[in-house]
């Protein structure tokens, strides 16, 4: 490849990363239809070449199976999940006095004799009263803006519109994936054709094995997490667990944050610090098993992302892109690593790296 065209390759780069950065807010939907495809591909892919009676079931009819699949799955989850989330958090809400009494009178005090400093009573009646008025507030201004031609209005359209293209996208990424590898296979020049090839095909296993293991592993732990809590008699079990297996895709982060707020919880509840023990056993036990077990058998090893590396793409995604961008953070460091390893590879074979003199 001559420099006229390494600079043209990388102003490509440049500037469809900067028409990415620029399109950010309308690129939702389809980062979740990815990641949904991606979900639901294997499964096509087997159910495709399924024969039935001598014919063989095709591409179309078996995206249709995943589909209604996937669909009947998300919606019993949150048939099943939204009620439950719903009574814990009203739970929390009826308990709120009685838990800031025993602040006031337990932990108060002592935090106030062992620091040498004074911290206002809490009171449980008054939190109450400022969440319903904010409740109020809000429901009183979304009606207001919901009556008039607003910005409110095209926010809502916007939720509709994503919640109707989310499966339609996934759909035909599911249909017609394989379709538009072979299209774009075409238009690569033909020199450049066996390393681009070489390159889809790897990237293609990271991003597959990391998007369905890291739901797997994330799913996995909010079970353990949310079972384990339960058994301690914890009653926000479900919302604590789950929580902190949503946030487990960056490392020990899910484990920290559930950890520091179901010992809260439990002390709160049960008023005693031996409860803590099974509490912060149940975390250990869920963090053992995923890097023991769940993160080897799910993901695996190709990926290769140092934890440090993980954190700094998730904070930087967030920074330049919002919520996309930590959505999306992690498959493009993947991708960036499969590239960087073939960078790696052509650089030690270069007469620069093996030349001794």
């Amino acid at each position: 490849m001559t420099e006229s065209q390494q600079g043209l390759l990388l102003a490509f780069i440049l500037l469809t990363a900067w028409f990415i950065y620029l399109l950010s807010p309308i690129l939702m939907p389809f980062a979740f239809a990815s990641m949904l495809a991606y979900l639901g591909d294997p499964l096509a892919d087997k159910l495709e070449v399924l024969k039935i009676k001598n014919h063989q079931l095709g591409r179309t009819p078996a995206v249709l199976v995943v589909f209604a699949l996937m669909l009947f799955i998300i919606s019993m989850l949150l048939i099943i999940l939204i009620p439950t989330l719903e009574f814990q958090i009203s739970q929390l809400l009826h308990n709120l006095p009685a838990y800031s009494q025993w602040l006031n009178s337990s932990l108060i005090p002592v935090i106030e004799q062992h620091l040498g400093i004074s911290l206002n009573l809490i009171e449980g009646d008054s939190i109450i009263t400022v969440i319903k008025s904010h409740w109020q507030k809000a429901g009183q201004s979304a009606l207001v803006l919901m009556g008039s031609v607003s910005h409110s209005g095209k926010v809502i359209i916007e939720w509709l519109m994503n919640l109707v293209l989310i499966p339609v996208i996934t759909f035909y990424l599911l249909r017609d994936w394989d379709t538009l590898v072979v299209k774009i296979h075409h238009l690569l020049p033909r020199r450049a054709s066996p390393t681009a090839t070489k390159l889809a095909i790897e990237t293609n296993a990271v991003l597959g094995e990391f998007i369905r293991g890291q739901f797997y592993v994330m799913i996995a732990l909010g079970t353990i997490y949310s079972l384990g809590l339960w058994l301690t008699g914890l009653n926000l079990a479900l919302l604590i667990g789950m929580m902190a297996g949503l946030v487990s895709f960056v490392p020990y982060l899910g484990a920290i944050i559930g950890i520091i707020v179901a010992c809260l919880a439990a002390m709160l509840q049960f008023q005693d610090a031996s409860a803590l023990i099974p509490v912060c056993t149940v975390f250990i036990v869920g963090q053992s098993l995923e890097g023991m077990l769940l993160t080897p058998m799910l993901v695996g090893d190709k990926i290769g992302l140092h934890p440090v590396a993980v954190i700094f793409a998730v904070l930087a995604g967030g920074q330049l892109c919002g919520f996309l961008g930590i959505l999306l953070a992690l498959p493009i460091a993947s991708v960036l690593m499969v590239f960087l390893r073939h960078i790696h590879g052509i650089y030690q074979d270069s007469d620069f790296y093996c030349d001794e003199n």
